[in-house]
């Protein structure tokens, strides 16, 4: 556990808030101190939910600890049965109440209650957000679950004639990025595929809906990060095929197609016939061309951030400069990806490594989460949000999905604005000059007459900046062709001009300076 600024991932307790407060009928009684009821914040104010989380605080204070907190779980657990009447309890320890090692599990045993109880230990100190809500989604799923599971060495039954193949759709959460319209967009296109949806989880979810999930016919993981723990579980138990392409961009959506009408045994051709995504088509035109090479940084959790990575270099024709992501646990497979492309992964839950990375690479777009769009911001570039964690802003109420065909359009249109608003601004920055851009300007060609306006006084020329860290200064001539220069390049063009100048001892840079540098640079 570390302190710092901004964190990519919160403890693992917030992971298993996730899951309770994505499914219905669950409650969770949580051991903490007063301060660890933060975390309701995240859903009431970021994800902007119509209720609370359904989390009871046992919320003790410092007096408490000279006496009898067991007593007080006890109490808390007695009182969010009687409350809240949910069909199953989940219980476990904060960070902080980890500390006092009072067994919430044990403890909540003892109350007797008559529901299902569920203890949850979480690691706080080793493990993280992520890893939180994969446990708790993997311990509800056995609990629930595991009791329908078949004896071992049994065969599964074959479906029965004229029924429809059934899966689960497994990884979604609260808090998650566009999970909700994910869900919708592939539920949509496996019906289209002759496929129905049998449980949605821990999405929507009730505990007795955890326990009919054997039904099924196999399972699709949505979000590993989430998902896979649970579905190998489902694999080993119920002999279920695991679905593990994740449908994001045009070619990831036809693989997972073609994976899953394998599995379920359906013809597909039609559903990837009326394939209507317009990005491959865009990809193709003259407008696109401006894209070509494009360089792009990806980091996020490692499902979005492989995805992003092969739409980047395979649908769009960006070059891909730096891919990472803040999930340790999927490292090997970011590693992977990241060797595709030709570059080092950045594996690290370190905002400031991720900025040094990124200034390192000088790339032309960013796609990250809300902390890679602050660093975006600070280093002049334009940036994509792709990947929790995210701001308010990233939970649209207009249908938003990332994955399926019509997530590919969405990607395309997020990408894509940041860059062509910056082509945009260039050519009004280039056509400043023009008459028609001038206050002072008479007759249009549209043929009206701008209305008197006072003429600014022209600026005197300003004085050479100085560079002190590299003691080069920069002439005003110089200075003024930089500007021509697109904003969202034009920090890289300053650092690479005051490198070379700084190399060659020049003192001050000129446009000659300027043009030598762009020379050396682009070859």
């Amino acid at each position: 556990m570390k302190l710092t600024l901004w964190t990519y991932e919160g403890p693992p307790h917030v992971g298993a808030m996730r899951v309770a407060t994505a499914m219905e009928g669950l409650h969770y009684v949580l051991h903490a101190p007063q301060g660890d009821t933060y975390a309701d914040l995240l859903f009431t104010m970021i994800e902007r939910q119509s209720k609370r989380p359904p989390v009871t605080y046992t919320t003790f204070q410092a007096r408490d600890l000279g006496g009898d907190t067991a007593e007080l779980f006890k109490t808390a657990a007695r009182e969010a049965y009687e409350r809240f009447r949910p069909q199953a309890l989940l219980v476990g320890a904060s960070c902080t109440a980890e500390l006092i090692q009072d067994d919430p599990g044990g403890l909540a045993r003892a109350v007797a209650l008559p529901i299902p109880v569920v203890p949850v230990e979480l690691p706080s100190y080793q493990k993280k957000e992520n890893w939180g809500s994969a446990e708790t989604f993997y311990q509800l799923v056995r609990a629930f679950a595991g009791p329908q599971a078949p004896k071992p060495g049994t065969q599964r039954a074959p479906r029965p004639a004229g029924q429809r193949p059934r899966c689960n759709l497994l990884g979604p959460t609260a808090l998650g990025f566009r999970h909700r319209d994910d869900v919708s967009e592939i539920t949509g296109l496996l019906d289209r595929m002759g496929i129905d949806v049998h449980v949605v989880a821990p999405l929507g979810a009730t505990p007795a809906d955890l326990a009919t999930l054997g039904e099924a016919d196999f399972n699709v993981v949505l979000y590993p990060e989430t998902g896979m723990p649970a579905a190998q579980w489902l694999l080993r138990t119920f002999q279920q095929p695991v679905v593990k392409t994740v449908p994001i961009g045009i070619g990831a959506t036809r693989d997972f197609i073609a994976e899953v009408a394998g599995i379920a045994g359906v013809d597909a051709t039609a559903v990837l016939e009326a394939d209507d995504s317009r990005l491959p088509w865009y990809s193709r035109s003259v407008d696109s061309t401006y894209l070509t090479g494009k360089r792009v940084f990806i980091f996020g959790d490692a499902t979005h951030a492989v995805a992003a990575a092969r739409i980047a270099a395979e649908e769009l024709g960006f070059t891909v400069v730096g891919l990472g992501t803040y999930s340790r646990e999927f490292a090997r497979e970011v590693r992977e990806a990241a060797a595709r492309y030709g570059v080092e992964a950045t594996i690290t839950d370190d905002y400031l490594e991720v900025e040094a990375a990124i200034a390192a690479q000088h790339p032309e777009l960013v796609l990250g989460t809300q902390m890679e769009r602050h660093i975006a911001k600070r280093l002049g570039i334009p940036c994509a949000v792709i990947s929790a964690p995210v701001h308010v802003q990233d939970f649209p109420a207009r249908y938003s999905p990332q994955m399926g065909f019509e997530g590919a359009n969405v990607i395309f249109d997020t990408w894509v604005h940041p860059l062509m608003m910056g082509l945009e601004e260039h050519l009004l920055h280039m056509f400043r000059d023009d008459a028609e851009f001038k206050d002072e300007a008479g007759a249009s060609h549209l043929g009206s007459h701008a209305a008197s306006r006072p003429v600014e006084a022209t600026p005197e020329a300003p004085e050479p900046v100085m560079v002190a860290e590299r003691s080069v200064a920069w002439d005003p001539a110089a200075e003024k062709e930089l500007k021509k220069i697109p904003f969202f390049v034009r920090g890289k063009a300053r650092r690479n001009t005051e490198t070379f100048a700084s190399d060659r001892g020049i003192a001050t840079i000129t446009v000659d300076t300027l043009y030598d540098a762009k020379a050396h640079f682009g070859r």
